[in-house]
């Protein structure tokens, strides 16, 4: 293993946890506020759950989870207001499962009887350095760590991932590569600002009832440090 390598693993809790850095940038990005019910607004970075999600695309099994602890932004914060066609119908749950019990039935939506044109206001040309610990929780992992550590860094340095990363939403794709945050010669950026309160994650806690969580988001000379965030339900 080069120094590079060893650099991107730092083991602790007794070789239960490592940490990994991924270099994510995008076209545009909308990481929706909760609070605004019609029209799309994002939030003004990429939010801790958006951040988790990138690094699930690239690697998730039950025996894993993913934890970010620091998010810079690489990028000045910039936005574009866009109006496009959305479908305002969701595939009925009930409808699918009477069709899987009958062996048929009509699943289609039609995009005609439920189009809406609907703005939005979305990022554009965002970059991030993201920091997240690969926690070991399943029997397997806990008794094969090395396997999953190198099961990550072999997909990230080699871009595979198990489905597309996005930024916010899926028609958003986001790059990504693996990052040696010591030796980044990119600097986030010079700004530091109350962002107010950011939803940080959802509580599966109640799988049939997930209850969103939020905390309030300090941008410190580009950083947004999640060590010591205080979550809130």
């Amino acid at each position: 293993m080069t120094a590079t390598k060893q650099n991107l693993i730092q083991f602790r809790n007794g070789g239960t946890m490592s940490s990994f850095c991924l270099e994510v940038s995008g076209d545009f990005a909308c990481f929706t506020r909760p609070e605004m019910k019609v029209e799309r607004v994002s939030y003004d970075v990429i939010t801790p759950s958006a951040a988790r999600s990138i690094f699930e695309a690239i690697l998730w099994k039950p025996a894993i989870r993913w934890e970010v602890r620091r998010i810079e932004v690489l990028e000045p914060i910039r936005w574009i207001s866009v109006r496009r066609n959305e479908v305002s119908a969701t595939a009925s749950v009930r409808n699918a499962q009477t069709a899987m019990n009958a062996g048929r039935g009509n699943l289609a939506l039609y995009v005609e009887d439920d189009r809406q044109q609907r703005a939005g206001l979305f990022l554009r040309d965002v970059a991030y350095r993201l920091h997240a610990d690969l926690v070991l929780v399943g029997d397997d992992a806990l008794k094969n760590p090395t396997k999953y550590r190198e099961m990550f860094q072999r997909r990230a340095e080699k871009g595979q991932c198990v489905n597309q990363p996005y930024l916010g939403c899926r028609e958003f794709s986001a790059r990504f590569q693996l990052a040696d945050a010591s030796a980044s010669a990119k600097l986030p950026i010079a700004e530091t600002r109350d962002l107010g309160w950011m939803l940080y994650d959802m509580d599966f806690a109640a799988a049939d009832d997930p209850k969103p969580q939020f905390f309030r988001a300090q941008l410190q000379s580009g950083v947004i440090d999640l060590s010591s965030a205080q979550v809130m339900g």
